[in-house]
């Protein structure tokens, strides 16, 4: 039986591609990835790196993203990623955070990388090199680093001599505070083998030709599993630098691909397409749709759902991997809102004591951990703590709300972070975006809680019209109308802004504390 790993099928389809990022046109096989990776296995191993150490990349979805994580995993390193929109301060925190060695960055993202290279010496102190990677465009050359096809072009491109197993360690996205970085129980083996961590759905081994999209950052947990199941299998991952929802469906359409995962604002913005548009892709070619990451509003999946078929398959998880649910199109029809039921380990729903709750009753959120699994965040006990329950240490929340019904089937109500009190009332903002949401005008919203003196908070909307041309007192009229007749007087919002663009994280999910910090107060329209 042929080996998981790209060097496996580098060896009987050299020539076949492996990735191609669609809206740059850059293509890579597994002949040109299985060299890449070898080069940079190499390169590490002569700066001194052994396994388990880290390296630390902030890259653009791209080829070099795949032959840098393969390069470093095959050689027993772990890949510290980071997200392409942090700033100075925040990427240097996580390097060092991280103990990372080797630093890789993208020379077109922005000011953070270039500032990276030009101070490391100051910021990452901890790091011995730095390299950039160039990009289709023609940006390169930045300042205290050295280019990353140089180096590698100077190593042998064949095997380390000790290829062994790493990883990778992904920092939670921060949308309520500082990044943790989660560490998880890998256990190092050979290189061309599944490990206990990369769970992989049946319907990758059933799908041949294996063609499979993902077009969210590969720095993020699901898009980078995408990405590893399909080379691990010999199949091509299909991905996009930057999401645009045309050209998803164009790319379906053109590669045939089989599976597919996205986030519910990318389902958000393909219903936005006008219908000829829409039309003009074939997407039969697809079995499954799979979504995650962020709440999806229930009439916008029962809108995919009319618009695909019933192929559209969701699950419930968090990155620190100690549950997780699933559900399927089918059962979902029948239970509108759910996300499913465990997969994994039993659910407790608690109150802020820990207590118990019976179902209906929404709650904190348990998963009890299979198999000794633990939340251990990186230097950081006292959030590892946090998140265990008081009376039961195999029991973890990450901050979710949400309740069970009687046959075991999850609803979450939203984080409980985001809970506004208002007049002594607990408001959830999930259930206020998702009936703004389906609102012709309206294409992105969040709802947040404000500074009130009669009420202490009150609940503000901020919208993103999907015309500007239409932000002003009629469009607010129309939202008010549409949540008198939708949802409690009681948690509509009292106030209203419009914005050209929200701060959501590439991963789909609001960054919440940057809302916070921009709208906590009444501010002009911008």
């Amino acid at each position: 039986m042929p080996g998981y790993h790209p060097s496996c099928h580098a060896r009987t389809t050299p020539n076949a591609l492996a990735l191609v990022v669609v809206d740059t046109g850059e293509t890579l096989t597994y002949r040109q990835l299985d060299e890449g990776s070898n080069r940079f296995a190499q390169l590490l191993r002569s700066l001194g790196l052994q396994p388990g150490d880290r390296v630390a990349v902030m890259l653009r979805n791209s080829p070099e993203f795949a032959q840098v994580y393969w390069g470093a995993t095959r050689c027993g390193c772990f890949v510290t990623l980071l997200s392409t929109h942090l700033k100075p301060s925040e990427a240097s925190y996580i390097v060092e955070d991280a103990g990372a060695k080797v630093l890789i960055l993208s020379a077109s993202i922005g000011e953070t990388p270039r500032a990276l290279a030009r101070d490391h010496a100051e910021l990452v102190p901890g790091v011995a090199k730095v390299y950039y990677a160039g990009d289709p465009a023609g940006e390169g050359a930045m300042e205290g680093a050295e280019p990353l096809s140089e180096a590698l072009e100077a190593m042998p491109a064949k095997p380390v001599s000790d290829e062994i197993s790493g990883f990778h360690m992904i920092y939670s996205s921060g949308t309520t505070g500082r990044p943790k970085g989660i560490v998880l129980p890998f256990t190092p083996g050979p290189i061309d083998e599944f490990n206990a961590l990369e769970g992989v759905m049946p319907i990758y081994h059933e799908l041949d030709p294996l063609v499979s999209l993902n077009v969210g950052p590969l720095y993020h947990g699901a898009p980078l599993s995408g990405m590893v199941t399909a080379q691990r299998l010999g199949g091509l991952f299909v991905t996009q630098r930057k999401f645009d929802a045309e050209g998803v469906l164009a790319a379906i359409d053109r590669y045939k691909v089989g599976v597919a995962q996205f986030v519910p604002t990318m389902f958000v913005r393909m219903l936005a397409l006008p219908d000829e548009v829409r039309a003009q892709y074939n997407v039969s070619s697809l079995r499954m749709a799979v979504h995650a990451a962020a709440p999806c509003p229930v009439e916008i999946k029962r809108r995919m759902i009319e618009w695909w078929g019933p192929i559209i398959f969701e699950y419930y998880g968090s990155t620190e991997g100690v549950g997780a649910t699933a559900i399927t199109s089918q059962e979902w029809l029948e239970r509108p809102g759910s996300v499913g039921k465990s997969s994994l380990g039993p659910i407790h729903i608690c109150d802020e004591e820990g207590r118990e709750l019976p179902p209906g009753e929404s709650g904190i959120v348990y998963f009890e951990a299979p198999g000794g699994r633990v939340v251990n965040y990186l230097n950081d006990a006292e959030k590892s703590r946090k998140a265990t329950h008081p009376e039961h240490d195999n029991w973890f929340a990450v901050g979710d709300i949400g309740k069970l019904d009687e046959d075991g089937y999850l609803y979450l109500t939203d984080r409980k972070d985001f809970m506004i009190i208002s007049g002594g009332v607990n408001i959830y903002p999930q259930a206020i975006e998702d009936c703004l949401i389906v609102h012709p005008q309206v294409l992105d919203v969040a709802v947040l809680g404000v500074s009130d003196p009669e009420f202490g908070e009150k609940v503000k909307a901020v919208v993103q019209p999907k015309d500007w041309a239409d932000a002003g007192p009629a469009l607010e009229q129309s939202l008010k109308d549409w949540c008198r007749e939708r949802i409690s007087p009681v948690t509509a919002p009292r106030e209203y802004e419009f914005v050209k663009e929200l701060p959501r994280l590439p991963s789909g999910k609001l960054a919440k504390h940057e809302l916070r910090k921009l709208y906590g107060n009444s501010v002009a329209v911008v």
